[in-house]
């Protein structure tokens, strides 16, 4: 029988075996966190809990660019948090997260400083705006166009992938548009700003190094301007648990993540990134459609 060191040898050799490991340990986690919660907790291991939600949140966004809010939402709903709660820890707890994320892929040198000049500043407008129509809009109701168009572009990745030979151009077409479009679909419905601009980016033909440092960095303005719509209409104080451990588990993941997309060759990253999206869009357009 082989031993570890000979398994581990051989994925590089198989990126296809990357993207299952990270969704079905994904799946361990959901699972054994509900087994876990189902007896009474003391509010330190739940506390625990948050940072580990935090941290494996972080470390899938940081890495891939997108997932947080959908990653994070998912696993504190099966530990027990109101959906509510859920939703207004996860939005407070970003502003330090991406901060700190979008820092550490602007110092690995992972930004296209062109991307981030043509994203922040529509993202910004976007995802105001889509916070402010939130109040009068229900944001369930696009979930699932969101969630096919995310599961086309998936495909296309994975597809692209199969056929990259290490060659990547800088597309900025449209890219503030996508920017503007990408922040008001992640307020309106509680998140995509790094699936819907991240996959975008990346099906274009933009190195995903590039196109997740920067979208990542943008993602901090566009997160702290929404948090600052909505904390006028909600009160956080009740969940300072859930956010602290939120905050604690991401702040440790975010250095861990950006160093992941730096030494990541191209390839298997676009089949991880392609496949993460087919896998939440699936999920999203299940849960939307089974209502």
């Amino acid at each position: 029988m082989p031993g570890p060191q000979c398994l581990f040898s051989q994925l590089p050799r198989h990126p296809n075996l990357l993207p299952l490991g990270i969704l079905g340990g994904a799946g361990v986690l959901l699972s054994s966190c509900s087994l876990a919660t189902s007896a009474s907790t003391s509010h330190w291991f739940s506390f625990l809990l948050f940072a580990l939600v935090g941290f494996i949140a972080q470390l899938i966004d940081g890495a891939l660019g997108m997932a947080y809010g959908v990653s994070s939402n998912s696993l504190l709903l099966s530990l027990g948090v109101p959906p509510a709660a859920a939703s207004a820890s996860v939005h407070t707890a970003e502003v330090v997260v991406t901060g700190i994320s979008g820092a550490s892929h602007w110092k690995l040198g992972n930004l296209d400083r062109e991307l981030v000049k043509r994203l922040l500043v529509p993202g910004v407008l976007g995802g105001v705006l889509g916070a402010y129509a939130l109040t009068s809009v229900n944001g369930e109701k696009i979930k699932p166009f969101i969630a096919a168009y995310l599961l086309l572009m998936g495909l296309r990745i994975v597809l692209k992938a199969r056929n990259h030979r290490g060659q990547h151009r800088r597309a900025y077409r449209h890219t503030s548009l996508l920017g503007f479009f990408g922040g008001f679909l992640d307020a309106m419905g509680g998140g995509g700003w790094g699936p819907i601009v991240t996959t975008t980016l990346v099906a274009r033909g933009n190195h995903p190094r590039y196109a997740i440092g920067s979208v990542n960095f943008s993602e901090f303005f566009v997160t702290l301007a929404q948090t600052a719509t909505f904390i006028v209409s909600l009160s956080y104080a009740e969940h300072w648990r859930v956010i602290a451990g939120l905050t604690l588990g991401g702040m440790i993941a975010a250095p861990l993540a950006a160093r992941m997309t730096r030494k990541l060759p191209a390839k298997p990253l676009m089949i991880l990134v392609g496949s993460l999206i087919v896998a939440l869009s699936l999920r999203t357009l299940w849960v939307s459609l089974a209502r």
